[in-house]
């Protein structure tokens, strides 16, 4: 074999052996990073009300929160109850109409209601809220009906679930928006409404 093209041969290995080496450290480098920030997650941010929370999907805004007797319909119920309503706005950012934000807010609280999922009405005219279309921001009320063996709270702790946008998702190739843990956590205090102070 000539001198020349067992030079070659050497060079070719010698670069498939660095390359493959590379690749391996790259990897591993990758494996470990995954690995580190599994085990060492960013805190979560803590704000209060009228701050806008960016979760991917939705800018969502909690203003306020207060119990109630009557619930956000307006209409009194035929046996006392209570209400813990929440004011927000939500602004669509994808590009379709949507109602995923039903499981968006949940109550960190170990006092939170049974009902783990509020009921969303359009505080524009009381009616259930069903999908919100994109870029087109619209001020909601979140109701869940209280208990009546546990005490009004004085404070409440909101968690803000997080969304990421996969333009081909791993199971079907297909583009998607996928839960990605909490955006923020909403702390605020609870005011007793003035219709509930009259009684």
């Amino acid at each position: 074999m000539p001198v020349v093209r067992r030079s070659k041969i050497r060079r070719r290995l010698l670069i498939m052996l660095v390359t493959g080496v590379g690749g391996m450290a790259a990897a591993a480098i990758s494996f470990a990073s995954a690995v580190y920030d599994a085990a060492n997650p960013a805190p979560v941010p803590t704000i209060g009300k009228d701050q806008t929370v960016d979760t991917g999907r939705w800018r969502v805004t909690i203003n306020g929160a207060h119990m109630s007797s009557m619930p956000p319909t307006g209409t009194k119920p035929f046996e006392p109850k209570r209400f813990l309503v929440v004011d927000l706005e939500l602004d669509n950012r994808s590009v379709a109409t949507s109602n995923v934000f039903l499981n968006l807010i949940t109550i960190r609280d170990e006092a939170a209601p049974v009902q783990p999922k509020p009921t969303y009405y359009l505080a524009r005219d009381k009616w259930i809220a069903s999908a919100i279309n994109p870029n087109m921001p619209e001020k909601l009320v979140a109701a869940w009906e209280w208990p009546a063996d546990r005490p009004e709270p004085a404070t409440l702790s909101l968690s803000i679930g997080k969304q990421i946008y996969k333009p081909r998702d791993n199971l079907y190739g297909a583009p998607n928006w996928f839960d990605d843990g909490e955006a923020a956590v909403v702390e605020l205090p609870v005011t007793q409404a003035a219709e509930t102070k009259e009684q």
